[in-house]
């Protein structure tokens, strides 16, 4: 089975290497006033999650609670924790920037698309995977600017929660919420049009992704760091998924579930939103010609993600279930 986000990935390098190559076109205050174009782009992809998201479909899987209590605190406490001692311990290896970036990728959601996507390839129990990809979705507007504040000001200056907050609210979460508001006036045309929303959200990402890089560019950060350094980002990234992925198997194993709800615990536990995590670091850091650095590591994580989950998923599924007892 094909993976179609490889065309995706393919398009994102293209991105960062023509923001590299042309950073004043792509910088957000640019003649192209990208800024303004990405801004909109955001609060319109978030109007059409909203109005594409089923409530129903939130109250398939309630009841199996210990899944989604080992999803909820591998992506909110397990991570966060992790973050932390990566930001802390790396004072001496990584610049501040880079630092931060791992812990806000550490600080960000789960995935939607991909851990659904993931956990029906390995016939796993998808109406789990379904249910804590939104909530962890939703938690993560709230709570992922929420636990940056605690270590951001040093990096970026002035950093107010309140006005991120407002920010996040005005920016995904009203569009969101106005999107449920009209559902049943849109549902119809957006399940006829399903790869419109698809091309729609990846299309804002890249923009996002351009104009952050573009930015960062225009500013001579890039060349603040050493290829070293590169590297070293690039090892502790993979580092960090392989313990995610060994963590989330491990726990699930522990707690006696079956194969079905391990593949969900697994998928929606271990990756991370760059969906969500763009528009939000577009948001908090907006108009930082650092936003490029704290980007990278969350760009390396969900390549790497979606290459490592695409062979897990492919190995659960030829896996026969066994239940387990805890």
């Amino acid at each position: 089975m094909r993976f179609l986000p490889d065309r995706f990935v393919i398009f994102m390098i293209c991105a960062v290497i023509l923001a590299l190559l042309f950073p004043g076109w792509g910088a957000a205050d640019g003649p192209l006033h990208l800024g303004a174009v990405t801004a909109f782009g955001i609060g319109l992809v978030f109007f059409l999650h909203g109005a594409n998201l089923a409530p129903e479909k939130l109250a398939m899987g309630l009841r199996n609670w210990r899944a989604h209590l080992l999803i909820q605190m591998t992506t909110f406490v397990v991570f966060p924790a992790l973050g932390l001692l990566l930001y802390f311990g790396l004072q001496d290896v990584l610049p501040d920037v880079l630092r931060l970036g791992f812990f806000f990728l550490a600080a960000l959601s789960s995935t939607v698309s991909s851990s659904v996507a993931m956990t029906g390839l390995a016939k796993g129990n998808i109406p789990v995977a379904v249910f804590n990809a939104t909530l962890s979705g939703l938690i993560g507007l709230v709570l992922t600017p929420a636990m940056v504040s605690l270590v951001s000001k040093a990096e970026i200056g002035d950093f107010s929660l309140i006005a991120a907050m407002s920010d996040i609210a005005m920016t995904l979460l009203a569009p969101f919420a106005a999107g449920q508001l009209l559902r049943r006036f849109l549902v119809r045309r957006l399940e006829q049009h399903k790869s419109l929303l698809t091309l729609l959200d990846r299309g804002v990402i890249l923009l996002i992704v351009f104009t952050s890089f573009a930015t960062s560019t225009k500013g001579g950060i890039w060349s603040e760091f050493s290829l070293a350094q590169f590297a070293v980002t690039g090892a502790l990234v993979l580092l960090l998924l392989a313990f995610a992925l060994t963590v989330t198997t491990q726990c699930a194993r522990l707690a006696g579930l079956p194969r079905e709800d391990e593949a969900a615990v697994v998928f929606c536990g271990s990756t991370k939103s760059l969906a969500n995590g763009a528009p939000i670091a577009q948001i908090l850091f907006a108009g930082s010609a650092s936003l490029g650095p704290i980007m990278l590591p969350l760009m390396l994580y969900h390549q790497f993600q979606l290459m490592a989950c695409a062979v897990i998923a492919q190995r659960y599924s030829r896996t026969p279930d066994t239940p387990r007892t805890g």
